[in-house]
């Protein structure tokens, strides 16, 4: 592989995005909702208060919404579109590559999804200074973001080397990235109330009807008639239900973009509360993998116990990061995309789909 090559086929495919008049377009309405969010964001949060940190979190998930929505059109026809075009059978017998030709597409698919984080970082320079932000949370979540945008880019262009019409490559890879977001959330909810198991409670409570009558149950006091609360029998019952069991399907949500964000980004507390989105979507997820109790109870026969105050921060402990695991997922299936979309392209081909131009 030469770099120079690679190089080449990049630049050619920049310099024709470059020119488009519907990617300005796309960059000016991503600002304008950028300026929406700051607007409405200053509105809402007290900065003093921790809401620097919404804001920044916010932000960031905004941008990374936008480039799941709009890379697959950026990317899913990069190979079939020059197909179509009859301006990828003069590259492919040059001395260029297949490789280089796929992965130079796949370079420029990535570094046009970038600039629509840079459009957003003068508003990330605003959330930072205008509040004392973790440097972490800064690094770690624009670290994962322009990896998201890489992931995504290798989908599109992978099924657009694989299929032969654009329509086709672009719906797959919105498939993908609508089964990695809402997809993942809908078999987590469903996987939880489908694998459902039983649970106990028993109850014990004052036994009301052995009140004498003309004992008011609400005024019981020392007397010859009316017993104390302390004199009333107890009766204990027992109930069995079913809980759904969302700790069996937890990690289903590895692979959701939302999910790797907000999992991998430092979290933010303050006195054991989430101060940012990042941190409570981390909190909902990683609470997600406690089993439900089997068996729970009420005692109202005894005074009330000291109450738990366990925070969220607390109720995060002992439970396991799955980022890591979602994001090697996620590379998996770009990279055997992009070897599927060389495999396909690289000429002579013994098969080509019906109807697909080869010059």
């Amino acid at each position: 592989m030469s770099l120079h090559r690679l190089r080449t086929v990049m630049g050619i495919e920049l310099r024709q995005r470059v020119r488009s008049l519907g990617w300005y377009v796309l960059l000016g309405v991503f600002a304008v909702l950028l300026i929406g969010i700051l607007v409405l964001s200053f509105a809402s949060f007290a900065l003093s208060g921790g809401g620097d940190g919404w804001f920044f979190s916010l932000v960031i998930m905004l941008v990374l919404l936008l480039v799941l929505l709009v890379s697959p059109t950026l990317s899913g026809s990069a190979v079939n579109g020059d197909r179509d075009a009859a301006t990828l059978a003069p590259v492919q017998v040059t001395l260029v590559t297949t490789t280089e030709i796929v992965l130079g597409k796949f370079l420029a698919a990535w570094i046009s999804g970038l600039a629509f984080l840079v459009v957003a970082l003068p508003f990330l320079l605003i959330a930072m200074v205008a509040g004392s932000l973790n440097p972490a949370v800064v690094f770690v979540s624009l670290i994962i973001l322009i990896v998201e945008v890489g992931i995504v880019a290798a989908i599109g262009v992978g099924f657009s080397a694989v299929f032969a019409r654009p329509l086709f490559s672009v719906a797959s890879t919105y498939l993908v990235v609508a089964a990695l977001t809402i997809g993942t959330l809908i078999a987590f909810s469903l996987g939880g109330f489908a694998l459902r198991s039983e649970q106990v409670t028993v109850s014990r409570d004052l036994d009301w009807s052995a009140v004498p009558a003309g004992c008011d149950p609400g005024l019981l006091s020392p007397s010859d008639e009316c017993p104390t609360y302390d004199e009333l029998p107890c009766v204990e019952n027992t109930y069995t239900s079913e809980v759904p069991r969302f700790d069996r399907v937890w990690w289903v949500l590895a692979a959701n973009p939302f999910v790797i964000l907000a999992d991998a980004t430092p979290p933010t507390y303050v006195g054991g509360y989430p101060q940012d989105l990042f941190s409570q979507i981390s909190y909902s997820v990683r609470s997600a993998q406690k089993s439900p109790e089997a068996q729970q109870g009420y005692d109202g026969c005894t005074p009330p116990a000291v109450p738990d105050n366990n925070t969220p921060e607390d109720q995060v402990e002992g439970t396991i990061p799955s980022w890591f695991v979602g994001l090697l997922v996620q590379l998996l299936v770009a990279a055997g995309l992009l070897a599927w979309g060389i495999a396909r392209t690289r000429t002579p081909a013994r098969r080509l789909p019906p109807g697909t131009r080869i010059a």
